[in-house]
């Protein structure tokens, strides 16, 4: 091209790695990136409402897709924007590539209006790479290694274009000269597989144990037809970290659902009765919801060597792809006849499955938000991608929604910031826009910044193959999960002027912006709304008015655990409280405890 800049030369370098879509917002520092790219047409520039939820984005579609994600940001206060987004990648291990603009060279170090150290700033969550260009010939070969980094080690990564080196000529590609360093894009993806020695002593160790969990997670994404042949294989049970719920199907008999304090009581059982563990591709960090130390041994198998044992003590370490790995080790398994141990892990899952429907049937005021998740599972298509936000409607998708295999669900989970579920989907729905996308959130996170995220739905949803972008509003008008943890964590009753929510009419704003809107508060308007909203012509917000008074209990717990959360609700002299309390002894009984009044 003609008079091509380095701007121009930057566009063409993301194409060159295959990127389609570029998230963010503009600003005159990166002015030269924004003409670069209407000049070229491609990559897509996707306008978000805010530099955190460009970065989410970002996220989100390194999620959906498995490839690089990639956000744009001015200097100053966008680039401070973009950190939340870019801490969810590095906290759940996905390639982000930050472009970041900067203050002119010759001012910097003056104290220039906007200018950050963004080196100093960007240099803890992209620490793998993180570099200012100063010179045009600098430019391929930081963006290579940046992209080749965050693609490696599964992190973000940065690169920081001060305003006058985005206007500057593009340089000779083809120069040859000391002090220019030659660089090309690409990487292959290699297949990793551990050592048959190690392949040996992992089969002499499973053959061993008597009752075999395993824990799979995000890292057995590509792996769910060789778990299923290990857990058959072993008579194994299989629990899910929440990254992991998508990994297998839900509905066999052996899979005991999330581990962790938003699980199961099923996986309480497996965890706790075990005697051998294997662990795929799963940094979970519950610990106290693992074997007790010396309970289990264990083998681990992840991609990454940084990951193992980390989180239990690990015997036999298989580094390794997931996939790869366990068709290794399977013909190396002695045949295991004794169902036993199987037989009790789908005993305890059967009992889960029922006190959870027992919990999502039971009455509410004014509606069970449990209930709104149950009635999801037998209408979600299964072509559909799923994204959650966090507060207490992680808990319910984690317990009572049932994926159908094939279908995608992301939400922040390491991180576990509020505000994902919406920029999550819409990076689902642009990469895919032949899907339908179930958003769920609460109002917290609505009011955080998905209301500003729906006019981007509004905005773009003419342009979808498939119109159907539903949205899940828990509206309890509660920041519910923190109310929970206070009374459990602290033993403090509910702080009313730090929980309590502003109301806002959910439904109406999506009607105002040409959406449907739909708000239910009985469990008989539940099942038409979702079954409306997965038939509709356009996107569609349904606003479940539900009950803030029903518990977000941790699974098989000791009274003593509980303890605090009684005596708490006990201080809270409100109907809300007294609501509470009735809720958690209810719970509790689904489980068989009786405990004391």
């Amino acid at each position: 091209m003609a008079n091509a800049t380095v701007s121009d030369l930057v566009v063409g370098r993301l194409g060159d790695w295959g990127v389609d879509r570029v998230f963010g917002y503009s600003g005159d520092g990166i002015d030269g990136i924004m003409g670069a790219l209407r000049r070229a047409g491609r990559p897509e520039f996707v306008q978000a409402r805010h530099e955190e939820t460009a970065a989410f984005m970002a996220c989100g579609h390194a999620k959906y897709t498995g490839g690089l994600g990639v956000c744009l940001s001015t200097q100053g206060p966008g680039a401070v924007h973009l950190l939340n987004g870019l801490y969810d990648a590095r906290l759940d291990s996905q390639p982000v590539l930050a472009i970041v603009g900067q203050q002119v060279t010759s001012v910097l170090g003056s104290g220039y209006q906007q200018e950050i150290d963004l080196v100093r700033l960007y240099g803890d969550v992209c620490s793998q790479f993180v570099q200012t260009a100063y010179t045009a010939e600098q430019l391929p070969m930081l963006l290579d290694r940046a992209i080749r980094s965050a693609l490696a080690t599964r992190s973000p990564t940065c690169v920081i274009l001060p305003h006058d080196v985005q206007t500057a000529p593009a340089p000779d590609l083809g120069a040859r000269q000391h002090g220019i360093m030659v660089t090309s894009p690409g990487m292959p993806v290699p297949e990793l597989r551990p050592r048959a020695e190690d392949l040996r002593a992992a089969a002499d160790l499973l053959d061993a144990g008597q009752r075999v969990a395993i824990l799979v997670g995000q890292g057995a994404r590509d792996a769910a037809t060789e778990v299923t042949e290990l857990a058959e294989a072993l008579g194994a049970g299989v629990a899910a970290s929440l990254l992991g719920k998508p990994v297998l199907d839900e509905s066999l008999p052996f899979h005991t659902g999330v581990m962790g304090h938003l699980g199961s009581t099923a996986s309480s059982v497996l965890m706790g009765e075990c005697d051998t563990l294997i662990i795929v591709g799963s940094n979970d960090p519950w610990s106290e919801f693992y074997p007790a130390p010396g309970q289990a041994r264990a083998v681990q198998i992840d991609i990454d060597g940084r990951r193992i044992g980390v989180r239990y003590p690990v015997e036999v370490p298989l580094l390794g792809d997931a996939a790869t790995t366990i068709r290794a080790l399977l013909p190396l398994l002695a045949p295991r006849p004794d169902r036993s141990w199987r037989q009790r892990v789908e005993g305890a899952v059967t009992r889960w499955r029922d006190i959870a429907r027992q919990r999502a049937t039971a009455d509410a005021d004014p509606l069970n938000p449990q209930y709104v998740l149950h009635a999801l599972s037998d209408r979600l298509p299964t072509d559909a991608q799923v994204s959650v936000d966090v507060g207490s409607v992680t808990y319910w998708y984690a317990r009572h929604l049932r994926l159908p295999v094939g279908v995608d669900a992301h939400l922040s989970s390491t991180l576990a910031s509020m505000g994902s579920a919406l920029p999550y989907g819409l990076a689902a729905k642009l990469a895919t826009p032949d899907r339908p996308v179930v958003a769920l959130a609460g109002d917290g996170a609505m009011q955080m910044n998905g209301l500003a995220e729906l006019l981007t739905v509004a905005h773009r949803w003419r342009k979808w193959a498939d119109p159907r972008f539903v949205v899940l509003v828990l509206h309890n008008r509660d920041l519910a999960e923190v109310s929970w943890e206070q009374r459990e964590m602290e033993g403090d009753p509910r702080f009313v002027e730090s929980q309590r929510l502003p109301d806002a009419p959910y439904a109406l704003w999506a009607e105002l912006l040409g959406l449907h809107g739909l708000r239910v508060t009985t469990p008989g308007e539940v099942d038409t709304a979702w079954d409306r909203a997965l038939s509709a012509d356009r996107p569609t917000l349904i606003e479940a008015v539900v009950d803030p008074a029903i518990p977000l209990l941790p699974p098989a717990q000791p009274y003593e655990k509980v303890e605090a959360m009684y005596r708490a609700l006990g201080r809270e002299d409100t109907d809300l409280g007294r609501r509470a309390l009735a809720h958690l002894r209810r719970e509790r009984a689904t489980e068989g405890f009786d405990d004391p009044q």
